[in-house]
């Protein structure tokens, strides 16, 4: 049962698998559309009320998921947003590039979550294949292409490019990580004069990766297959066939003999996959964002670029030409008073507040939070998840992996004994912070030492020697006093976390280990 409660618009053709989802995740709290009969029906079967939407803006649920028409999805989604309400939208985020500009800034400006319905993104099998593009086994990625193809379902409102491409386009852009630099479209219109039946869209990217999309509603048999070639090794998602033949890893390779290329086949591969429905995989991953404060994977900038891609193709077409892209909003939020140098890269979600300034060369990951008065590099490396409180700086040397916590007016140091009049940048010593370490306000860590992965270091301590995994230090110089969960509760003399009951214990060289057995979360089994 799920804390986060929801009001699903529009119960019709899609919607009715997410009433059906949103219920069984137990979530659902009510439902809406202009169909009084069809949201009687719904209704009843799940037991919520049907509302009007005046009625599902004013009540207290925490999320609006939003099936209706296309071209209602701007106006319900901004009123939904203006609302206070955390939104989901099914695909396209919006039918206009600045309408769905504007969903973005106004999800920002009220600290709601913008989620778009790219189902495929949830899919085991994509995740699976992206798991082994991060593992190098393709190597550098070289060319993508899709093929959605069937025999209708006839569209008059919106051509097969509309209905059909926005999915693999989400993939494709997923794979790439980011914008292509050029959209190039050809199609023909069989059925009416004016909406395309048959489109292929050619995307080239700034990265060298080039892609196609192949979509058609005259197509003898239906076909749903993802193709990523990389200079390593192939891989092919294939969604038609069962699931344990859905994604596939050819290992092929191409060597050079006497200057010229030569094929050498490799065994196919069946990669296993957890059987899962898509669809409530993404329906939970939207409570999940709300709940825990987290952005989607599929987010209000992820909806805005897919939709940039359909409009250019769109736009080629039309004109027979190719169209270039350029951002038109930035995919992490800086305030106004806040200055991020030239050669940064800053990763989705990322917010970057006031008065804070990001040096040239550094590298921060996604969803994190850089607080008022921030000063970051150059050359510093953030993960993911990190959240940098007011009044910190970090230098040149300074490495914080995912989850890190660094509490206001913390201080991070780059050399030992510093001279205004005296030039020491070659005797910078690194600081390396691992996962999920908390440290505390005004807290001073000392360069050139490692802080072991969800160590605590207390409020005021001087850390002046390496830091053990999970150890709490305190003190001026800082000492261990205690051990540390993950969770960030202070274990007792039994080693078990109050909050999510895991167990430890001290290994024979003295570091806390976690026991892996099947009690390991007894407190919330």
């Amino acid at each position: 049962m799920s804390n986060i409660r929801v009001s699903v618009i529009g119960c019709g053709y899609w919607g009715k698998n997410l009433v059906r989802n949103f219920a069984e995740l137990g979530a659902l709290a009510s439902i809406c559309d202009a169909n009084s009969e069809l949201a009687k029906t719904s209704s009843q079967t799940y037991n919520v009320p049907a509302l009007s939407l005046q009625e599902v803006l004013q009540s207290d649920v925490d999320g609006v998921v939003i099936a209706a028409p296309a071209v209602q999805h701007y106006d319900l989604a901004k009123k939904a947003l203006k609302a206070g309400k955390h939104v989901y939208v099914e695909k396209p985020i919006s039918l206009k590039v600045e309408e769905a500009k504007k969903l973005c800034e106004l999800a920002v400006k009220e600290n709601r979550k913008l989620m778009v319905g790219h189902i495929l993104q949830y899919h085991s099998a994509f995740i699976e294949l992206k798991n082994l593009i991060s593992k190098g086994n393709l190597g550098r990625l070289q060319y993508i292409y899709s093929n959605r193809l069937n025999l209708g379902k006839f569209r008059n409102e919106e051509n097969i490019l509309w209905s059909f491409a926005p999915h693999d386009i989400s993939m494709i852009l997923g794979l790439a990580r980011e914008l292509p630099e050029t959209v190039y479209a050809t199609g023909a219109c069989h059925l009416n004069p004016h909406i395309h039946d048959v489109t292929t869209t050619h995307l080239t990217f700034k990265n060298g990766i080039q892609a196609h999309v192949f979509v058609s509603w005259l197509h003898p048999f239906k076909e749903q297959k993802l193709v990523v070639v990389g200079d390593r090794g192939m891989a092919v998602f294939d969604d038609g066939l069962p699931w344990g033949e859905k994604l596939k890893l050819y290992p092929h390779q191409v060597t050079w003999v006497d200057g010229l290329p030569q094929a050498s086949k490799a065994d196919v591969v069946n990669i296993p996959l957890e059987v899962s429905e898509p669809l409530k995989l993404e329906c939970q991953h939207f409570l999940d964002c709300i709940e825990k404060n987290e952005n989607p994977k599929t987010d209000g900038i992820e909806g805005l670029q897919v939709l940039q891609v359909l409009d250019a193709a769109q736009q080629s077409l039309h004109s027979l030409a190719s169209v270039p892209l350029t951002p038109t909003i930035s995919s992490y939020f800086t305030h106004d008073t806040a200055q991020v140098d030239g050669g940064c890269d800053i990763g989705k979600g990322t917010k970057i507040w006031h008065f804070s300034h990001i040096i040239k060369g550094t590298r921060i990951g996604e969803d994190c939070i850089i607080g008022q008065n921030v000063m970051i590099g150059p050359d510093v490396i953030i993960g993911n998840r990190c959240k940098i409180q007011n009044n910190v700086s970090l230098y040149k040397g300074v490495v914080l992996e995912d989850g890190v916590f660094c509490g206001p007016s913390c201080v991070f140091t780059n050399v030992h004994n510093p001279r205004a009049e005296i030039e020491r940048k070659d005797e910078f010593r690194p600081t390396h912070v691992e996962r999920g370490v908390t440290i505390g306000a005004n807290a001073t860590i000392i360069c050139g030492n490692r802080l072991g992965a969800y160590s605590l270091i207390g409020a005021g301590a001087v850390v002046t020697k390496e830091v053990k995994p999970h150890a709490v230090m305190a003190g001026n110089p800082a000492k261990q006093i205690g051990w540390v969960s993950h969770a960030g509760e202070k274990l007792g003399d039994d080693l078990i976390c109050p909050r999510e009951g895991r167990r430890y214990q001290i290994s024979s060289t003295g570091v806390l280990e976690e026991l892996k057995t099947d009690v390991r979360y007894l407190k919330t089994a």
